[in-house]
């Protein structure tokens, strides 16, 4: 029940209308009774003494009755169904925002299918729960309660002989809600297993070919559907063991209704009336008793479900905005100074002791090996990650003190693994500002090198890129990219290898365009090729989280280091030394 109460608090503030609809649920349920009461008197008032004078008097109360009742039931479906879907949107609303506002290590944490699986089909369990099982529940003990109590006042013998059973019929319950409880959250588990298969396989699509795997994806797929059919199977076996039992047990009820109240009738003990009475409401006793296994069975659900959904909502929030963060009241200018900052992910250490200045407009070059540390550098610029020591400064204050939306819509990033949304090629460009003129989209489509094979598409600018840009190229995808970084006129530009997918004549041509941009921006540029550093006022050359060497192409290049190494591989240069020996060269010179 603990998920329930959690719902119920959770939708405070729009309790009103399902509290009324439970209210009518309750009041149609009780007034289920009036005509049982009203035929008794019609037997025992009017039929058996030929009094015919009160006649018109209970048929009209009873039609009445029934009329008003379908009414009533008619507005609580309503209300269910209503508030049931309000419930729902605010729940995935309020489940999307905390996806958007947590940080990378979340999104590490829940995969993609997992979390489309909390989002569509337990929203829907959810949904379920407030319209169905809710009037379900409230109905079957109410009705059970007003019956059972009118029967008491009606032949109380006959009303505790029918409710003997009701200690078997508990105890079946109980045991069953023991034993589906664990499989419930089994059969959520494969469910989301299923679904992080599935949208794994889809995002994957490409590698899938490339490597003939087809035949593997599917076996691998039908191992997980075939466990979460096993599993569902096995639920429904336990069901269809127990519900059987219950349903015996409550039909029992009508055998003792004309057994043990036929004997009384017989013997005087009961009216003709009194009878009829107990035959009508024998089944508002049967029925919530016969409800009780379905009911049961979806609450479990429900509870395993809203376990999963509570686990997104109530998640440790990520990196949010300081208490006394502030925005950016003008464009930042752009400098930027790492001061003995050291980051790690749990007790492993990715970046240490990193410090190094650039003034607003100069343009940084970052070099180093794979895992190296140099994305991670970056990340800490845009607030995606915390350093555990040390600051990060821009224009001489901590970014923490920046609200992050501010600091992040002030730094353009354009990174070598390019996502595409599936837009055109103009709202792609413009997606970080949307009301951006046509004139300005394509400038930086030229500053970018895109312009020309955008213009030779089907429909130009107005293109459908396709999901993730499948219809493009690598280079072309990375073009946009860089087209989309420079049209928010970023005050810090950061590349990470995007012009790795493009020829050295286009990268040529990207970089000159970058010094000569029409708006002061700093810039920093990722890059395996040395010719990406062309003209940079610093470059940092990293190894294993850490700077080994610093300073300018040519600084660097007299230095004889591990810069000094890669660009005569590069260049097909005749090599001095050893590797590691001009890599611990420059980690001492560092």
């Amino acid at each position: 029940m603990s998920q329930i109460r959690w719902l119920w608090n959770y939708l405070k503030g729009r309790r009103g209308c399902l509290a009324a609809a439970i209210f009518l649920s309750a009041l149609t349920s009780a007034m289920i009774i009036i005509n049982p009461m009203l035929s008794e008197r019609l037997i025992d008032e009017v039929i058996t003494p030929k009094n015919t004078e009160p006649l018109l008097g209970i048929l009209l109360i009873m039609f009445i009755v029934q009329v008003s009742r379908m009414g009533l039931r008619y507005v609580m479906h309503m209300l269910l169904e209503h508030q049931s879907n309000l419930a729902m949107t605010q729940v995935r609303r309020d489940m999307y925002e905390t996806v958007q506002s947590q940080d990378y290590r979340f999104l590490g944490t829940f995969p993609t299918g997992n979390l489309m699986t909390r989002l569509t089909q337990d929203l829907d369990r959810l949904r379920h729960t407030v319209s169905w099982i809710t009037f379900q529940f409230v109905d079957s003990v109410v009705l059970f309660t007003f019956a059972f109590t009118f029967l008491l006042f009606v032949n109380w013998k006959l009303a505790l002989c029918l409710t003997a059973i009701t200690p078997l019929i508990l105890l079946l319950s109980r045991r069953f809600m023991k034993r589906i409880r664990p499989r419930f959250v089994l059969l959520r588990q494969k469910l989301t297993s299923l679904g992080t298969v599935v949208t794994e396989n889809i995002d994957g699509n490409r590698v899938v070919k490339a490597f003939a795997r087809e035949d593997f994806e599917i076996s691998k797929f039908e191992q997980h559907n075939a466990d979460f059919r096993d599993t569902s199977c096995g639920n429904a076996l336990i069901a269809a063991k127990y519900q059987p039992l219950l349903e015996a047990l409550s039909q029992t009820l009508i055998i003792i209704t004309l057994v043990v109240g036929g004997m009384f009738l017989i013997k005087g003990e009961m009216t003709g009336g009194q009878y009829l009475a107990f035959s009508s409401l024998t089944w508002a006793l049967a029925g919530p008793l016969r409800m009780l296994a379905v009911i049961l069975a979806d609450l479990e659900r429900y509870n395993a479900t809203g376990a999963m959904i509570r686990e997104v909502l109530e998640a440790p929030k990520g990196i949010s905005d300081a208490p006394d963060a502030v925005a950016f009241t003008d464009r930042p200018a752009g400098g930027l100074e790492f001061r003995g900052v050291n980051f790690s992910i749990g007790e492993y250490s990715i970046l240490e002791d990193i410090n190094f200045k650039i003034n607003p407009g100069e343009t940084l070059g970052i070099l180093g090996t794979t895992g190296s540390g140099k994305t991670s550098l970056i990340n800490l610029i845009n607030h995606f990650y915390e350093p555990v020591a040390g600051e990060i400064l821009l224009d001489g204050v901590n970014v923490q003190k920046y609200t992050l939306s501010s600091l992040r819509r002030n730094v353009g990033l354009a990174m070598q693994d390019v996502f595409l949304f599936s837009d055109s090629v103009r709202g792609n460009i413009a997606y970080g500002r949307p009301s951006l003129e046509e004139g300005v989209i394509q400038t930086r489509a030229v500053q970018a090198d895109a312009d020309s094979f955008i213009r030779e598409m089907e429909s130009g600018y107005d293109t459908l890129v396709g999901e993730r840009g499948v219809g493009l190229s690598g280079g072309q995808r990375q073009r946009i990219a860089l087209a989309r970084a420079l049209a928010i006129t970023p005050a810090i530009l950061i590349l990470d290898d995007t012009t790795s997918a493009v020829d050295s004549e286009t990268e040529q041509y990207i970089q000159n365009q970058l010094r000569n941009l029409d708006f002061p921006c700093t810039k920093i540029i990722i890059a395996q090729r040395i010719s990406s550093f062309r003209g940079a006022n610093l470059i940092l050359v990293m190894d294993k989280g850490r700077i080994i060497e610093r300073g300018t192409h040519e600084e660097l290049l007299a230095r004889r280091g591990f810069y000094y190494y890669i660009w005569t591989l590069q260049y097909n240069m005749t090599r001095k030394s050893g590797t590691a020996d001009i890599a611990e060269t420059g980690r001492k010179d560092n």
